[in-house]
């Protein structure tokens, strides 16, 4: 290597030139610590940067430590090793020459002779470099099979100078959902290594694999008999052997059996726990009345007067509910006056003189409804804040039992979206008198995380809830709340006299509906109906397919934000990225650093769904700043991976936004996409506007089919029974 030219301490992002025979190329990647000297061995591809042309751009790195003295000598005063600079690396070398890094390593004791070198420097010197010697070797065995280098950045954090021990005794580590790579890379590698395709550690991590996948179609659990066959089709072994280990993983704690919900329950033991803590704690708070404030009828006359309007008995209903229990549950479809309840219960408890935090599971929903409430409000990750844990590689929050809320209550919005895993964080949080208020519509999606929470509570019967039913007047003039309503019954939505909120335009080609789709964006809704294409959202039930996310996204970013020469941009696999452009995050990522420009704040984590702006495209530093409701994230080439189009999403990850106008794709695709939830959640996200593209045929089916996918869950089962 001859320059570094850029290096990100935290994610290992580095920019260098490098010597290639007689000439000078220059190289990308996450390649952390490389210093002048060294000697690398890339693999990759070429890219052409916009504003610095050709680069290689590399994936696998193999690195070897610097020969002959001068090498060492510059790898040594570059810093490389913390505590020696360029005087004390010339004295390394004019008193070690080319042995100056084994003596390093192995024989601290022999750098006193030279001088200002203490014992204790000394000792602190050799143990720097072997500390560097760590991520090198571990970096090497990456490189050696393949692996990308971001992986050795995460195992660092995660288990130190251990993490090379750690993943040759397990190679399974590697399927962690938070590493990123998929079950059959880390089995490959075990098996490479010489692991027996029988050894009891490969059918415990295939075991545990199984149920960890299964969480993210919703399952807390899976039935015994349905987890064995499936491992027993992963690993391809038989059901005997997975018994045994089944058993041992259970006798050691990692996985809990028991009956619940009918069958032969299988957890991982942290889900299981998750589970028994939100039964334990909605139990107690369900079963704690407070005395109702004094003279209550008056008050809530005041604030009716204050906020001229008039509650419907349900309304008041709840109203009141919330002012004697601790924990309730508000439902109801769009116009049933949710919002209006919710102004009322916060009024409410602030003449009571009670600190209440507002809270919602994503970033645009958190933002509306401190908007509907004219109070401030965060995500539900924010307030609890949320943070990487690098001992257990985890989400972990700083507010749990230890350091509880300082909030009296706590009112949560669209908890439809809320997993039992969340859940269970915010009841940990909250202090053993605070209030809590749950408010959703247990028709949307269920979460895209495990369990099936709102609706588990609700059916149970154990929670106090008030479900609001009666569309009003205002609301019922709405096109859009009728047919969001009758979709929910089961019948066909009315487009026999398009209204001026709730259209259907009929396209029966895929490409004829994609060019209608991009039309009305950039330039029939802009024209005619005076919405910007920023307040507009394009909805698909798929993410393939020519009316899929990812073609729609790729026609839509080119009307509305086609190439110039003065827009920076920036290529990642099929994607390129350009300033200006509307993305969204797709996971959770809970140590990257954010900034608020406006007020100098700053803070940790960008959740899956929160939607933004690129803002800016640094080709020199090889990154982009994407803009999330004020607060800026910058991305390098190694977390771009976060990051897709989203002029176009799925309505699954539309949940809990809403849009000025929506345009639904509704043409083709495959009928388990294609159902009632999501063709309702799909019109409720419409605030003022909502346009079908596509046939009625299929709009009528998706109405008429229920299918819900069954989520294995043991929290409506335990409620139920008292525990």
């Amino acid at each position: 290597m001859s320059d570094l030219i850029y290096q990100n301490e935290e994610n290992g992002y580095t920019v260098l030139r490098l010597e290639a025979g007689e000439e000078e190329l220059t190289a990308v990647g996450c390649m952390p610590d490389a210093a002048p000297g060294e000697l690398l061995t890339l693999q990759g591809e070429w890219t052409v940067h916009p504003s610095y042309g050709r680069q290689f751009k590399a994936l696998v790195v193999a690195r070897r430590l610097p020969e002959g003295a001068r090498a060492i000598y510059e790898y040594l005063a570059s810093g490389a090793v913390r505590g020696i600079g360029a005087v004390t690396a010339r004295r390394l070398v004019e008193e070690f020459g080319d042995q100056a890094l084994e003596v390093l390593e192995e024989e601290p004791e022999k750098l006193t002779r030279i001088k200002g070198v203490t014992l204790k420097r000394a000792r602190a010197l050799s143990e720097s470099f072997r500390q560097k010697m760590g991520m090198r070797l571990l970096m090497d065995y990456l490189a050696a099979h393949g692996l990308p280098a971001q992986l050795g950045l995460s195992l660092w954090q995660r288990y130190g100078g251990e993490a090379l021990e750690a993943l040759r005794r397990n190679p399974y580590l590697l399927a962690d959902p938070e590493l990123g790579l998929d079950f059959s890379v880390a089995d490959a590698l075990a098996l490479s290594g010489g692991l027996a395709g029988d050894a009891p550690l490969r059918r415990e991590e295939g075991l545990c694999y199984e149920l960890t996948h299964n969480l993210t179609n919703g399952h807390t659990f899976l039935p015994r008999d349905k987890l064995l066959a499936a491992t027993g089709q992963l690993l391809d072994l038989p059901s005997d052997l997975l018994e045994i280990s089944l058993d041992e993983l259970l006798e050691g704690g990692r996985l809990v059996e028991e009956p619940a919900a009918g069958e032969r329950a299988v957890y991982l033991a942290p889900l299981h726990e998750a589970e028994e803590y939100i039964t334990h704690r909605l139990l107690e708070m369900s079963g704690r009345e407070f005395s109702p404030p004094a003279r209550l009828d008056e008050l809530l006359e005041r604030i009716q007067r204050e906020q001229g309007i008039a509650y419907a008995p349900l309304q008041r209903r709840a109203v009141e509910l919330a002012a004697t229990r601790q924990v309730m549950l508000l439902t109801g479809g769009p116009g049933t006056g949710k919002t209006t309840c919710l102004r009322g219960v916060l009024a409410l408890f602030d003449q009571l003189g009670l600190d209440t935090a507002l809270a919602a599971p994503t970033g645009r929903a958190a933002k509306r409804l401190g908007e509907l409430c004219g109070a401030e409000a965060a995500t539900i990750h924010r307030l609890l804040e949320a943070r990487f844990d690098p001992q257990s590689g985890r989400l972990a929050f700083s507010r749990d039992e230890d350091d509880p809320l300082p909030a009296d209550a706590v009112i949560v919005d669209e908890t439809s979206m809320v997993d039992v895993e969340l859940m269970r964080a915010l009841l940990a949080a909250l202090r053993g008198d605070c209030r809590l208020i749950l408010v959703g519509d247990p028709d949307q999606l269920p979460s895209v995380g495990p369990g099936n929470l709102l609706s588990d509570l609700l059916r149970s019967g154990a929670v106090p809830s008030v479900r609001l039913t009666e569309i009003f007047r205002q609301a019922a003039r709405s096109a859009i709340v009728c047919n969001a309503h009758a979709v929910n019954r089961g019948e066909h939505p009315d487009f026999r006299e398009n209204s001026r909120d709730f259209f259907l335009l009929t396209r029966r080609e895929p490409e004829q509906a994609a060019r209608t789709i991009v039309e009305l964006c950039v330039r029939r809704l802009p024209d005619n109906m005076g919405i910007p294409p920023g307040q507009i959202q394009v909805l698909s039930p798929t993410r393939r397919g020519p009316l899929g996310t990812g073609a729609l996204n790729r026609a839509l970013q080119q009307a509305l934000n086609p190439p110039a020469p003065d827009k920076p941009e920036r290529p990642f696999g099929e994607t390129v990225f350009r300033e200006g452009d509307r993305v969204m995050q797709i996971r959770n990522n809970y140590d990257v650093l954010w900034r608020d420009p406006s007020t100098g704040q700053s803070g940790m984590g960008v959740f899956n769904g929160d939607i933004g702006e690129i803002r800016r495209i640094d080709a020199g530093e090889g990154t982009l700043t994407v803009d999330f409701e004020g607060r800026e994230v910058a991305y390098t080439g190694e977390t771009l991976h976060e990051l897709e189009l989203a002029y176009a999403v799925t309505v699954h990850k539309a949940q809990g936004s809403e849009y000025r106008a929506v345009i639904l794709a509704a043409l083709t695709g495959p009928a388990m996409l294609f159902t009632r939830g999501v063709l309702y959640t799909a019109i409720t996200r419409a605030r003022e506007l909502f346009i079908a593209v596509g046939t009625e045929e299929v709009l009528c089916r998706m109405a008429d089919n229920n299918r819900q996918s069954r989520r294995y869950s043991g929290l409506r089962w335990r409620l139920a029974r008292g525990g």
